[in-house]
């Protein structure tokens, strides 16, 4: 299946027909290059923010407000391109309305064929736990594609081995990260947990990035990383982990690969390693708990 992942520009969009224009234009570039499925940056949609006044889009919890009144018109834009493109999406994430006051920062998957799900955000960052109005997600999914399953790990959730572990365990090949990181370090965690994700299951992980400066908006103020396809280090696949990465110096693009899912079962034939396989021996009741021994 080839991939593309966005290393997305925040922008400024005057209203929604203005940010609808970019993303169709964006994922038809996609679509031209054959690929199959796209995956967009998470807080996307905060991008809309700007569609609303000072006031509004320079206030967290103003903008997470205003942004509802354009949730079934996402919801529609998406779902069409998808279905013009035929091509799957991953359209970053939105912070959906919960009731009383809470947002869940959801990452929706549109099928081609009409077909619609979502994956919430399961562990909540420091500045998410900060604003006072996000709640993490309950549930955990997998999504079955032509054949293929697909897990979806919203930025921080990639940096936790066990949730992603039973996604894997329920036959997910493909992890699709769509994330938002300000800081240099804050990139390199979210980087190191798709490396270490792909090397603990043998599966692929597909990474989105937000890229720039939005000082406009307290969320999407700065942004870092790169754009990344990842598999397991091993025979047969990439030395370094890395199939296809975005350039820095880009401020946006596709990194688009195709990613060999024969081969990847293959590989578990002449693996150097199988961490995958041999996962649960760490998991024997030995090793559960340390035991302290005095040294004199």
């Amino acid at each position: 299946m080839k991939i593309a992942v966005a290393k997305y520009a925040v922008g400024r969009p005057v209203d929604f027909a203005a940010f609808a224009a970019r993303q169709r234009a964006l994922l038809e570039t996609a679509a031209r290059r054959g690929a199959r499925l796209a995956v967009l940056p998470e807080y996307l949609a905060l991008e809309l923010a700007a569609t609303f006044p000072p006031a509004v889009h320079a206030d967290l919890h103003a903008s997470l407000r205003a942004i509802q009144a354009h949730r079934e018109a996402w919801i529609g834009l998406f779902a069409g391109i998808a279905r013009d493109t035929g091509m799957a999406i991953a359209a970053g994430s939105f912070l959906v309305g919960a009731g009383d006051g809470r947002y869940r920062n959801r990452a929706d998957l549109f099928a081609p064929g009409g077909g619609h799900g979502w994956q919430d955000k399961l562990q909540l960052t420091g500045y998410e736990v900060a604003a006072g109005v996000i709640e993490r997600g309950d549930a955990l999914k997998v999504f079955e594609l032509d054949g293929l399953r697909l897990g979806l790990a919203v930025c921080y959730d990639i940096e936790f081995p066990l949730p992603v572990r039973a996604q894997c365990e329920a036959g997910a090949r493909i992890l699709l990260v769509p994330s938002c990181t300000d800081t240099a370090a804050g990139a390199t965690r979210v980087r190191v947990g798709c490396l270490a994700r792909a090397l603990e299951n043998r599966c692929f992980v597909a990474q989105s990035v937000t890229a720039g400066q939005a000082r406009w908006s307290p969320a999407l103020d700065r942004n870092s990383g790169e754009a990344a396809l990842y598999a397991p280090m091993d025979a047969g696949l990439p030395d370094d982990g890395v199939v296809a990465a975005t350039a820095a110096g880009e401020q946006d693009g596709w990194a688009v690969a195709e990613l060999d899912l024969v081969a990847l079962e293959a590989s578990r034939a002449r693996a150097q390693v199988a961490n995958d396989r041999d996962w649960p021996g760490q998991l024997a009741p030995p090793l559960r708990a340390a035991r302290i021994e005095a040294l004199g």
